[in-house]
């Protein structure tokens, strides 16, 4: 009978730990949103028809990393963090990892844009997207490619992966993978979002140290945020949109001074993009049977891992709210 009691003690315990993890998150969006939206409203009679992306990146970011994720250690303070050991990692062993996040970030991203144009028969649009081929590219750097790696990681990595690796390492991993996917509001991001957060989080699983997962993640925006831009910019917008002429584009082929070059770049880029994301797959398929993953202290009964850890009232509501914002937002 003792046993059986401490068996459901246990059990209570830790699906009321996930469920605070699942709180603080839902604390974290609806702060968020619900800031964002007020803001919104506030600054838009400040200006007449647009809106500078600073300004907006500021509204969005501002009540985001200074208000919602700060606040929300009052919920994860209340679930212990385990003590682990850390553990450096070799240049060799983190360009291995950064190359394997290549084909996840782009297989990811085409499966994230082939269901949200198909479920919207091609009428949805990629906010970020957007937001990123706009002219601020200096300020999009600073936004995306520094303040949202640095912060989104100590949410989701070394909050809820401290915190909930005592009832597994792979469950820890998943969740948070699961919860910076749908966090993105955006199914265009969801897939290379959830995967990335699959890597990211066996790294810092493995090393106990943000900084690698940090520079990951921002070395994986700026490439976004900053060197695709740039080499875009460098190309006739008419040759992208399919508005040039073949006589104009035969007349640019033969004139070295007629804008080539930024088809040179374009096309050099795109050739070191393939190559990273073939050695990358390779990667993935020779390294996966590596990776390695050790018991927990408090580890899971496999068959009682999804009731324990998504079966709570905390995740369960985070899961419902992330998937409605990410609908509606598609809608858009």
């Amino acid at each position: 009978m003792s046993s059986v009691s401490s068996s459901q003690t246990f059990f209570t315990i830790a699906r009321r730990r996930f469920s605070l993890i699942g709180m603080a998150l839902i604390a974290v969006v609806v702060l968020w949103v619900g800031l964002n939206i007020a803001l919104s409203h506030a600054i838009a009679p400040l200006f007449d028809d647009h809106i500078p992306t600073w300004v907006l990146l500021l509204v969005s970011s501002g009540p985001l990393y200074l208000v919602a994720m700060p606040l929300s250690l009052l919920l994860l303070k209340r679930v212990p963090a385990i003590e682990t050991i850390e553990y450096p990692m070799r240049l060799g062993e983190f360009l291995q990892m950064f190359i394997m996040c290549i084909p996840v970030m782009y297989l990811g991203s085409i499966i994230g844009n082939v269901l949200s144009l198909g479920v919207t028969n091609g009428q949805a649009t990629n906010r970020i997207g957007d937001l990123v081929s706009g002219d601020d590219i200096w300020i999009n750097t600073i936004f995306i490619a520094i303040l949202a790696p640095i912060c989104e990681e100590w949410l989701f990595r070394k909050q809820i992966i401290s915190r909930l690796r005592r009832y597994g390492e792979k469950t820890a991993i998943v969740l948070s993978a699961i919860a910076f996917g749908l966090f993105h509001i955006n199914l265009f991001q969801f897939f290379y979002a959830f995967g990335l957060g699959l890597i990211f989080g066996y790294i810092y699983t493995r090393t106990s140290r943000l900084r690698y997962t940090i520079v990951l993640h921002m070395l994986i925006n700026l490439n976004g945020s900053l060197i695709a831009p740039l080499v875009i910019k460098q190309i006739d917008p008419r040759i992208l949109n399919g508005t040039m002429s073949e006589e104009e584009i035969m007349r640019m082929a033969a004139s070295p001074d007629a804008g080539m070059g930024g088809m040179a770049i374009l096309g050099l880029y795109g050739m070191v993009l393939i190559g990273l994301m073939i050695a990358g797959i390779v990667l993935l398929i020779v390294k996966r049977k590596s990776w390695e993953f050790y018991p927990a202290p408090d580890q899971l009964p496999v068959g009682s891992v999804v009731r324990t850890a998504y079966g709570n009232i905390g995740v369960i509501i985070y899961l419902l709210i992330t998937v409605g914002l990410t609908v509606w937002m598609l809608m858009q």
